[in-house]
């Protein structure tokens, strides 16, 4: 079901594999400017759809794990609600790139 999304993982060249994604891209984006730090706003774009996709197959996975009794009910739940969490904010930001497309778009040159 989120295979789809795997081609946008190979634009990523470090992307997280932890259930703290989140977290750990935020600190990767929020490098001081004399360390390494993503070159463009494609490349961070980039990382955060590759850690939203790890995080949805992360909770198909444990969804998976739960039907087949490998996997307690607490640790479903928190891996769909960070799955959740992840997609929320994934359409939130495709939200906000698309209302900036298209005031640019009214914008007459």
């Amino acid at each position: 079901m989120i295979e789809a999304l795997t081609s946008l993982a190979a634009f990523d060249k470090a992307a997280p594999t932890s259930s703290s994604a989140a977290a750990s891209l935020l600190q990767r984006v929020a490098t001081p400017a004399n360390q390494t730090a993503p070159a463009d706003f494609g490349s961070v774009m980039a990382q955060l759809a590759a850690g939203t996709a790890q995080s949805l197959k992360a909770g198909e996975a444990a969804s998976i794990a739960g039907l087949q009794g490998k996997a307690t009910a607490q640790q479903v739940v928190e891996a769909v609600m960070s799955a959740e969490q992840s997609l929320q904010t994934a359409i939130a930001i495709r939200d906000k790139v698309v209302s900036a497309y298209l005031e640019l778009s009214r914008m007459s040159i």
